[in-house]
């Protein structure tokens, strides 16, 4: 490790960042001159909304490349139900086990991450919803959660390190409008100087009533005003928003939007959402509880097998045209007018393909768009 305890690229690629039980599994198979060919699955048998988001193919692809392994997955930005499996690997054992933690570290933490943003992306309905929570996590993952958080159907992203193509939204913090002798200062010089693409949208509670300050914010151009602390007063924060929403009317201000933050959830978001023009959400996406996946062997030397509490034998997922899934042995014959959910993604070590984060994102809303 260097300056910071953060595991390198090529410790993970190399499988040494693992849990020491698989590498003493790893020497006493060796010793027995034991590699059994396998399949493995990966689900998910509790979930916390009942469904899921898959997200993280694209590290988990790269980190299975060049192994003696076939990887089937269901598509990246796809919603998936506990039992049913988002990937299966076929290969001897010991060429893969070891990477067992990463790989799961992976899907796990990039899949709760999406998840959650879906859900919040459904509370929210037609109003925007802005990925704010990347400082709530260690910078060396800052790209992964941006990432997820826009597969998960956000607006746009709020971290520098996010990969390049996602939206960058944000608005000031509170130190900046500190930095001045007054808000109105702060709100004034923003205007002047920051970026024409960037909204104008001012943070109005920094020092006084939030209705006062978007007022004299609205007056200095704004085209939004952002409340981030309404939660910290104790007060009621319906009626602070209803507050500052009707001040701004009557004083002929109904254009200037209201942009809301401040460890919002998604029931807040559901709450607030008919009274507020953009979210932005912080550790409900960020710190989302990540998918509890495991890894089980489902067969060795092609013949079905499995440990208590688990399904044996290789399976597939069939989603019909209105987004029921049907989940089947493989050897099944396919229900009509449904389509296999797992496709091919590395043959024998070699990518076959890696998803596309906008195409990722794309299944998403184009599913919970019919299942709304």
């Amino acid at each position: 490790m260097g300056i910071f305890q953060i595991v390198g690229e090529e410790e993970i690629k190399s499988g040494q960042s693992t849990d020491i039980y698989f590498i003493r599994t790893e020497d006493i198979l060796t010793i027995e001159d034991k590699n059994p060919a396998v399949t493995v699955e990966i689900t998910a048998s509790s979930l916390c909304n009942d469904w899921g988001v898959f997200c993280g193919l694209n590290d988990a692809l790269k980190l299975l490349e060049g192994l003696d392994v076939d990887v089937y997955a269901i598509p990246e930005g796809s919603v998936f139900y506990p039992g049913e499996p988002v990937m299966r690997i076929s290969g001897n054992y010991r060429d893969f086990a070891r990477y067992e933690t990463a790989l799961l570290g992976m899907i796990c933490h990039a899949s709760g991450v999406a998840s959650s943003a879906a859900l919040i992306r459904i509370c929210a309905g037609d109003v925007p919803v802005y990925s704010f929570g990347s400082r709530r996590q260690h910078p060396a993952i800052a790209g992964m959660i941006e990432r997820s958080a826009w597969v998960g159907g956000v607006e746009g992203v709020s971290n520098t390190s996010a990969p390049a193509g996602i939206p960058l939204a944000g608005t000031m913090p509170h130190a900046y409008v500190m930095c001045f002798d007054k808000p109105a200062d702060a709100w004034n010089a923003f205007m002047r100087h920051a970026p024409p693409e960037v909204s104008r949208t001012m943070l109005c509670d920094t020092f006084c009533d939030e209705k006062r300050e978007a007022l004299s914010a609205a007056r200095a151009g704004a085209a939004s005003v952002r409340l981030d602390t309404p939660r910290s007063r104790k007060g009621d924060m319906r009626s602070i928003i209803e507050e500052v929403r009707w001040e701004l009317d009557v004083n002929g201000f109904k254009d200037v939007g209201i942009f809301l933050s401040g460890g919002l959830t998604a029931e807040d978001v559901l709450e607030y959402r008919d009274i507020v023009d953009s979210f932005g959400v912080g550790g409900a996406i960020a710190n989302a509880p990540v998918v509890d996946f495991s890894l089980d062997i489902i067969e060795t030397e092609g013949v079905p097998v499995s440990k208590r509490g688990k399904k044996s034998g290789v399976k597939e997922i069939y989603e019909f045209e209105d987004g029921v899934h049907l989940l089947l042995p493989a050897g099944d014959a396919p229900p009509e007018g449904a389509k296999a959910m797992l496709k091919n993604f590395i043959r024998k070590g070699q990518i076959l393909s890696l998803p596309d984060m906008n195409k990722s994102r794309a299944r998403l809303l184009t599913y919970l768009e019919k299942s709304a």
